[in-house]
């Protein structure tokens, strides 16, 4: 589109500007290819090297806000002034502070000879010097057999006794609940396909087909699907829940290729405010990522959702007529922005990302305050900094190319901008989804590794027992530990259906730290 010489902007900073974004439009091969080296080698954490007088690193901290610098003064030239690279911390060492539950497993070396060398004497011991050293056992292997003695009297014939046959997660099978936990925890908490499984297992001498280890894997999501369902009830019935979606490859039988579906996160985590709702999330596999799939899925939702600024939500939102409010996320916005300076080196964009960066600082300072104390801060600190922000925004983007880059990360931020900073009016909200999106990184880990699932059922499997292993895994808790006496607990019948809501793993872990405390 010509540019008219009556439409260009008088201000020098708004016409370099507009130079810049021309520039980046002439050279769209560039930008793409550029933009595709930094998804396929760039680092996963989005930080940006400014040039000022020295080199400084400017931390953008996407998913890790704790690290952010102290935040910047409340006026605008403080919150545009580079922050530079944070101090380095000092390295946590673990010498002589190996965790005290682990069992201890002593061995003593005695000298050769116990005689004193000058007079022959018997010595005695005056002292010790000990050390410790991390060590493993490798999993062990083994058969476990069952043997139920049968007892009969001499004196009738009827009266033979013998205890009942356990229940068992596979039955007639030949593997345990234990090695049953094993092969999914090792699949969907540390990413390791279950061929790989049977290359390990063969190197062991047993051998066995991947089939059978994916039928283990199936039945084990069998036993747990209520429990899956309740987990995710409870998180759909909180007042705050973040929700995201990823593509899921699964193979499309009978054509021998594969048809993109998807995997949709539900989570919630208080811990931020000292909130009610712990940390859990749960995956919903669903043939789309359309308006529809997420409106079946929240049904009965009301409260604070908090995701990207994707359609489907906004639809769903509009549907529900103000029952469903959005929060949209800051460092969704704040990446459009990394993005241009990446390709085009703009002032301007630098500046943004500079003022963001002040926000994130004080979030970082008010991280596990009440929300009542968190939107007490916001309100009298970063609610200047986003008026301030807005201003900027809204005073560029009338001078810029329309279809440049830099105004649609503008557009971007002021057509959310109610959303955006829902946070300022909520002590409860998040300034980002980052919550969900590292718990799709689980998602991602294991689709890089297993590339595909080999079906509906399969991706079915997948979302009930990932939501499972890695909710575990946010409760700072071992996987293998509590699938297996979750799994033993519901075959076994000791937990009946009404009290599922006791192997939640929140409430598991709470009755495990109360027995503990009692116990010692």
């Amino acid at each position: 589109m010509a540019i008219r010489p009556d439409a260009l902007p008088t201000d020098p900073s708004a016409l370099t500007e507009m130079v810049l974004a021309l520039d980046a439009e002439n050279e769209k091969l560039r930008v793409a290819m550029q933009t595709l080296k930094e998804m396929i080698f760039g680092k996963r954490s989005e930080r940006l090297a400014v040039l000022v007088d020295e080199q400084l690193a400017l931390e953008l901290g996407d998913l890790e806000t704790d690290a952010t610098p102290p935040a910047a003064a409340n006026d605008d030239a403080a919150a545009a002034k580079p922050l530079g690279k944070p101090p380095r911390k000092k390295a946590r060492r673990n010498i002589g502070a190996l965790p005290k539950h682990l069992p201890r497993c002593e061995q003593v070396l005695e000298p050769e000879a116990t005689a004193c060398p000058c007079c022959q004497g018997q010595l005695h011991k005056i002292g010790e010097d000990v050390s410790e050293v991390l060590d493993i056992i490798p999993a062990i292997l083994r058969v476990l057999r069952t043997i139920r003695p049968k007892y009969g009297c001499r004196s009738c014939t009827d009266g033979v006794v013998q205890a009942k046959v356990l229940p068992r997660l596979i039955e007639s099978g030949m593997a345990s609940t234990a090695l049953v936990s094993h092969v999914v925890v090792s699949k969907f908490a540390w990413y390791l396909p279950l061929y790989r499984q049977v290359q390990i297992l063969a190197g062991q001498g047993i051998q066995l087909d991947r089939a059978t280890l994916a039928g283990w894997v199936r039945r084990a999501a069998w036993w747990l699907k209520s429990l899956y369902e309740l987990q995710l009830r409870t998180i759909q019935s909180a007042a705050r829940v973040f929700c995201d979606e990823t593509p899921m490859p699964v193979l499309d039988p009978g054509r021998h290729r594969t048809r993109i579906c998807q995997f949709w996160a539900h989570a919630m985590d208080d811990r931020p405010w000292g909130g009610p709702s712990p940390p859990a999330v749960a995956y919903v596999f669903a043939a789309g990522r359309g308006t529809e799939q997420i409106a079946g899925q929240l049904t009965d939702f009301s409260g604070i959702l908090q995701v990207d600024g994707y359609a489907a939500y906004k639809a769903l939102a509009g549907d529900h007529g103000g029952e469903i409010r959005l929060a949209f996320c800051l460092a969704h916005a704040r990446r459009k922005f990394v993005e241009v300076f990446k390709t085009t080196q703009s002032p301007f964009a630098r500046e943004v990302i500079e003022r963001l960066q002040a926000v994130y600082a004080i979030e970082a300072e008010i991280r596990g305050s009440s929300a009542e104390q968190r939107l007490a801060v916001r309100r009298a600190r970063t609610a200047p900094l986003m008026e301030a922000l807005k201003a900027r925004l809204t005073t560029m983007v009338g001078q810029l190319f329309s279809q440049s880059k830099l105004a649609e990360a503008i557009n971007y931020v002021l057509n959310h901008w109610d959303g955006l900073t829902l946070f300022l009016r909520d002590g409860r909200v998040e300034v980002d989804s980052n919550t969900v999106e590292r718990s799709m990184r689980p998602i991602a880990m294991g689709r890089r590794n297993s590339l595909f699932s080999g079906s509906e059922g399969g991706a079915e499997s997948w979302a009930i027992l990932s939501s499972i292993v890695n909710t575990a895994k946010l409760h700072e808790l071992d996987p293998q530990i509590y699938l297996t006496d979750v799994l033993e607990r519901i075959v076994s019948g000791r937990t009946k259906s009404h009290q599922l809501h006791e192997l939640l793993v929140w409430n598991w872990k709470a009755a495990r730290e109360r027995i503990a405390q009692a116990a010692a």
